[in-house]
């Protein structure tokens, strides 16, 4: 499995914008959020009927994973995303989103993995397409201050160092303009 997904990213590298950065060697690559792209202000429900909007989570970076029961790497990836979020509770909210899975499916997946992270279900597949994820797993990374970063598309251990690098600049926050009339 590893083998086909290293094979894959490294086929397919050659046809990739030159602001891409693919990491072969564990079949992920970063994308970075295109400029003019339109940022969704509502993420969604969980299973508890909470309301996730991005305006809401300001002030933590917010790393949001598009995934499936069905996806093999998907299922990979999970343990090291919750780790990640239960290393980093303060300053980073993890979020993942549930791609067109059964109810059922997706409850099954939640239970065998022991899945503490918030899970909205996107049923019709409408966020997914709205985020621009045709890739699963996919995780967009959004920064302290709201804005959306890069997309990372494949699977990653979000323990690694090279991970951490991509987290490291989404936990500061731009510097608040000092009051008119005060010295900074």
């Amino acid at each position: 499995m590893q083998r086909r997904r290293v094979l894959a990213a490294g086929a397919a590298a050659w046809a990739l914008p030159a602001s891409w950065t693919v990491h072969a060697e564990s079949g992920y690559e970063v994308q970075p959020w295109p400029t003019n792209k339109a940022v969704p202000a509502q993420l969604g429900a969980d299973a508890a009927g909470r309301i996730w909007n991005l305006a809401d989570i300001r002030g933590r970076a917010l790393l949001i994973n598009f995934w499936a029961s069905w996806c093999e790497p998907c299922r990979e990836e999970m343990p090291s995303l919750q780790r990640l979020a239960a290393s980093r509770a303060a300053d980073l909210q993890v979020l993942t989103i549930n791609f067109k899975d059964p109810l059922a499916s997706a409850q099954r997946f939640i239970s065998q993995s022991g899945l503490q992270l918030p899970v909205l279900r996107d049923e019709e597949g409408a966020l997914t397409r709205q985020w621009g994820v045709r890739v699963f797993p996919s995780t967009v990374l959004v920064d302290a201050d709201g804005a959306v970063r890069n997309t990372v598309r494949g699977a990653i251990d979000w323990t690694w160092p090279s991970a951490q690098r991509l987290i490291q600049p989404l936990l500061k926050r731009a510097p608040a303009a000092a009051a008119p009339g005060l010295a900074p």
